[in-house]
Formats: C-alpha cells, structure tokens, sequence
C-alpha cells in the first residue's frame, strides 16, 4: 500500500523560511521521480519542484531561487524549503510520486498515480 505523508504546513509571514516533509512508504522510493504541486482556489494544480530518481531538480519559474527540494533516500522522505515566501505561495502544498520519470508542462498532474492528503500553507503579507 502506497503512502504519502506531507508534514510542515501552517500560516506564518510573507519573508520567511519554512520547511515542507513528505514521508513515503510503499514504494522503491529511491527509484521514483518526487514532485511538490501546489494548487489555490480556481487554479490548476501546479507542479513547482521536480527531483527524478538520479537527483536531476527542476523548478517552476514561479518558485526559482526561493524553493529548493531534496530527498533523503535513506529515510524515504522528500523536502522542500520554502524561502522568500510571498503570499501567492498560499496553496495546499502536494507531494507525489512517478516510477516512469518526471513528467512537467500543464496538466503534469495527471500524470502522478501517487499523491499525499496535502498540507496547507498560508503566507500573510
């Protein structure tokens, strides 16, 4: 059984620095591509940080130079340090999983069997 656990949301201002966890089990994690999507009220969900199973990253511009993503495949656990946060980064934050790489673009979501119950962030300005 497949499980995504996201940890590490909450409300906090406009600056500052939170980090983001997503624990997974039921998977040969360190063979997956891992990937946080976010989606706000009336928007697409959106992919905003991709790790394939190599350690290749990419961003979405929205979040370049501010997020960084990680994964610890000793602990089967995926981050994201979220910095310089703004409050258009209040979304429900998502993390998800691939075993056939990382797919990006518009829609990339539908691509993704594997998702987490999401965790919320809320950034104040």
């Amino acid at each position: 059984q497949v499980q995504l656990v996201e940890s590490g949301g909450g409300s906090v201002q406009a600056g500052g620095s939170l980090r983001l966890s997503c624990a997974a089990s039921g998977i040969t994690y360190f063979s997956y591509c891992m990937v946080w999507f976010r989606q706000s009220p009336g928007n697409e969900r959106e992919g905003v940080a991709f790790i394939d199973s190599y350690g290749s990253i990419t961003y979405a511009d929205s979040v370049k130079g501010r997020f960084t993503i990680s994964r610890d495949n000793a602990k089967n656990t995926l981050y994201l340090q979220m910095s310089s946060r703004k409050p258009e980064d209040t979304a429900m934050y998502y993390c998800a999983a691939n075993p056939y790489g990382c797919a990006s673009g518009s829609n990339a979501w539908r691509s993704y069997d594997f998702w987490g119950q999401g965790t919320q962030v809320t950034v104040s300005s």
